[in-house]
Protein backbone atom coordinates (compact mmCIF):
# COMPACT_ATOMS: atom_id res chain seq x y z
CA UNK A 1 0.00 0.00 0.00
CA UNK A 2 1.27 3.46 -0.92
CA UNK A 3 1.47 5.77 2.14
CA UNK A 4 2.55 8.84 0.16
CA UNK A 5 0.03 11.66 0.57
CA UNK A 6 0.54 12.61 -3.07
CA UNK A 7 0.72 9.96 -5.73
CA UNK A 8 4.03 10.17 -7.61
CA UNK A 9 2.26 9.21 -10.84
CA UNK A 10 -0.05 12.19 -10.42
CA UNK A 11 2.93 14.50 -9.91
CA UNK A 12 4.56 13.12 -13.04
CA UNK A 13 1.33 13.54 -15.04
CA UNK A 14 1.03 17.16 -13.91
CA UNK A 15 4.67 17.98 -14.62
CA UNK A 16 4.41 16.48 -18.11
CA UNK A 17 1.18 18.32 -18.93
CA UNK A 18 1.76 20.96 -21.65
CA UNK A 19 -0.35 23.54 -19.81
CA UNK A 20 1.79 23.04 -16.70
CA UNK A 21 4.90 23.76 -18.74
CA UNK A 22 3.18 26.84 -20.15
CA UNK A 23 2.17 27.98 -16.65
CA UNK A 24 5.66 27.58 -15.23
CA UNK A 25 7.25 29.40 -18.17
CA UNK A 26 4.78 32.31 -18.21
CA UNK A 27 4.75 32.74 -14.45
CA UNK A 28 8.55 32.66 -14.16
CA UNK A 29 9.08 35.06 -17.04
CA UNK A 30 6.49 37.47 -15.68
CA UNK A 31 7.87 37.35 -12.14
CA UNK A 32 11.41 37.97 -13.36
CA UNK A 33 10.26 40.85 -15.55
CA UNK A 34 8.50 42.56 -12.66
CA UNK A 35 11.49 41.90 -10.39
CA UNK A 36 13.83 43.54 -12.89
CA UNK A 37 11.54 46.60 -13.10
CA UNK A 38 11.50 46.92 -9.32
CA UNK A 39 15.25 46.49 -9.05
CA UNK A 40 15.85 49.11 -11.73
CA UNK A 41 13.60 51.60 -9.94
CA UNK A 42 15.16 50.91 -6.55
CA UNK A 43 18.79 50.94 -7.69
CA UNK A 44 18.25 54.08 -9.77
CA UNK A 45 17.06 55.74 -6.56
CA UNK A 46 20.05 54.41 -4.62
CA UNK A 47 22.46 55.60 -7.33
CA UNK A 48 20.94 59.08 -7.22
CA UNK A 49 21.32 59.11 -3.43
CA UNK A 50 24.93 57.93 -3.75
CA UNK A 51 26.17 60.09 -6.59
CA UNK A 52 23.95 63.19 -6.84
CA UNK A 53 22.28 63.56 -3.44
CA UNK A 54 21.86 67.34 -3.83
CA UNK A 55 19.31 66.63 -6.56
CA UNK A 56 17.01 65.00 -4.02
CA UNK A 57 17.40 67.98 -1.68
CA UNK A 58 16.27 70.46 -4.33
CA UNK A 59 12.96 72.10 -3.48
CA UNK A 60 10.07 71.31 -5.81
CA UNK A 61 9.44 75.03 -6.30
CA UNK A 62 10.59 78.24 -4.63
CA UNK A 63 9.31 78.54 -1.08
CA UNK A 64 8.31 74.89 -0.88
CA UNK A 65 9.17 72.76 2.13
CA UNK A 66 9.02 69.58 0.02
CA UNK A 67 12.13 68.47 -1.80
CA UNK A 68 12.32 66.44 -4.98
CA UNK A 69 13.40 63.40 -2.92
CA UNK A 70 10.02 63.05 -1.19
CA UNK A 71 7.91 62.35 -4.30
CA UNK A 72 10.67 60.20 -5.77
CA UNK A 73 10.84 58.14 -2.56
CA UNK A 74 7.05 57.82 -2.56
CA UNK A 75 7.23 56.71 -6.19
CA UNK A 76 9.68 53.92 -5.27
CA UNK A 77 7.35 52.66 -2.54
CA UNK A 78 4.15 53.00 -4.57
CA UNK A 79 5.74 51.29 -7.58
CA UNK A 80 6.34 48.21 -5.42
CA UNK A 81 2.64 48.10 -4.53
CA UNK A 82 1.62 48.65 -8.15
CA UNK A 83 3.89 45.89 -9.45
CA UNK A 84 2.57 43.57 -6.75
CA UNK A 85 -0.98 44.42 -7.82
CA UNK A 86 -0.12 43.74 -11.46
CA UNK A 87 1.25 40.32 -10.51
CA UNK A 88 -1.76 39.46 -8.33
CA UNK A 89 -4.19 40.49 -11.07
CA UNK A 90 -2.50 38.26 -13.62
CA UNK A 91 -2.08 35.42 -11.12
CA UNK A 92 -5.77 35.52 -10.22
CA UNK A 93 -6.73 35.58 -13.88
CA UNK A 94 -4.54 33.84 -16.40
CA UNK A 95 -2.42 31.76 -14.01
CA UNK A 96 -5.41 30.53 -12.00
CA UNK A 97 -7.22 29.64 -15.23
CA UNK A 98 -4.27 27.55 -16.38
CA UNK A 99 -4.05 25.89 -12.97
CA UNK A 100 -7.74 25.01 -13.09
CA UNK A 101 -7.39 23.54 -16.59
CA UNK A 102 -4.45 21.41 -15.41
CA UNK A 103 -6.47 20.18 -12.41
CA UNK A 104 -9.42 19.25 -14.62
CA UNK A 105 -7.24 17.50 -17.21
CA UNK A 106 -5.33 15.44 -14.65
CA UNK A 107 -8.25 14.14 -12.57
Amino acid sequence: MNNDPVDSRMIERIQNHPKYQELVTKRSRFAWTLSVFMLLIYYAFVLVVAFIPKTLGTKIFAGSVISVGIPIGVFVIVSAFILTGVYVRRANGEFDDLTQQIKEDTK
